[in-house]
């Protein structure tokens, strides 16, 4: 039993998101919220929106790489919901008004061809569930000032979700080399971070079975058809100029917007 009401929590920053006006972090309001209150303040966010139109389409894993830990202050992966609503055509033209603080992301997505469910889903499964994967861009904001986050923090703000965009080229995982990909960003012609995916759990797999066993705690499966994001292979940069952004996967893709 917690001593305040978690629906608070979920609103409060509901609010927030459809403000564009940040609020201090739910652990300074609520010291005594912890991941596990945080995850259910998060699931709160997730009914509500599908109530209101929305739809599930997949699960994230965020600050998996130790670049992304040390940029953010973190020292545990966090993970979210994606929802429909949060995806964004190739190609369109993006709004800087639509985000509070945004973060460019470069990782790869799967998509599953049959479900999966923790515990003790092995990465082998994971390869035999997913039907393809595709390059894709994760633009991640947060509702708290200043991005001054705490693990629970992050997961009631499902994962510091902001967009999503996914295009290039969609491959089955024989034609890849996920444990040694490497990513770059690039901001009008000019690359402003690299990594690899190796830097995701040593392989982007490992990191989609450990989310599929970390949820599982929740009693959450993995539904074919869904999409799962594991995670960047680059340290985040910041979105705060209108101009182009190119995102390449050396030897599978490329995926651009424009920022406005």
């Amino acid at each position: 039993m917690t001593a305040f009401d978690l629906n608070d929590v979920a609103a409060a920053l509901r609010t927030a998101r459809a403000e564009g006006k940040p609020i201090d972090a739910p652990t300074k309001t609520w010291p005594t919220l912890d991941p596990d209150m945080a995850f259910k303040v998060q699931q709160i966010n997730s009914e509500y929106v599908i109530k209101n139109g929305d739809r599930l389409v997949g699960y994230k894993l965020g600050n998996i790489a130790k670049v992304m830990q040390a940029a953010f202050g973190l020292d545990h992966p966090d993970y979210g919901f994606l929802h429909a609503s949060s995806f964004i055509y190739e190609g369109t033209a993006i709004s800087l008004d639509k985000f509070i603080k945004p973060f460019v992301e470069l990782e790869p997505a799967f998509v599953l061809r049959s479900p999966l469910k923790g515990p003790n889903v092995t990465v082998a499964d994971v390869i035999s569930a997913i039907d393809y994967a595709i390059p894709a861009i994760e633009i991640i904001d947060s509702r708290v000032k200043d991005w001054a986050i705490d693990l629970p923090d992050t997961l009631a703000d499902n994962g510091s979700t902001g967009a999503v965009i996914i295009g290039g080229t969609p491959r089955k995982l024989t034609d890849l080399t996920l444990s040694n990909m490497r990513g770059f960003l690039k901001f009008n012609g000019e690359e402003v971070m690299s990594g690899n995916t190796k830097n995701i759990l040593g392989n982007p797999l490992s990191a989609v079975a450990w989310l599929i066993n970390r949820l599982a705690e929740y009693d959450i499966e993995f539904k074919a058809g869904q999409l799962i994001m594991p995670g960047s292979c680059l340290e985040a940069v910041l979105m705060d100029k209108a101009g182009k952004w190119t995102c390449t996967y050396e030897g599978w893709g490329t995926v651009e917007f424009d920022v406005v």
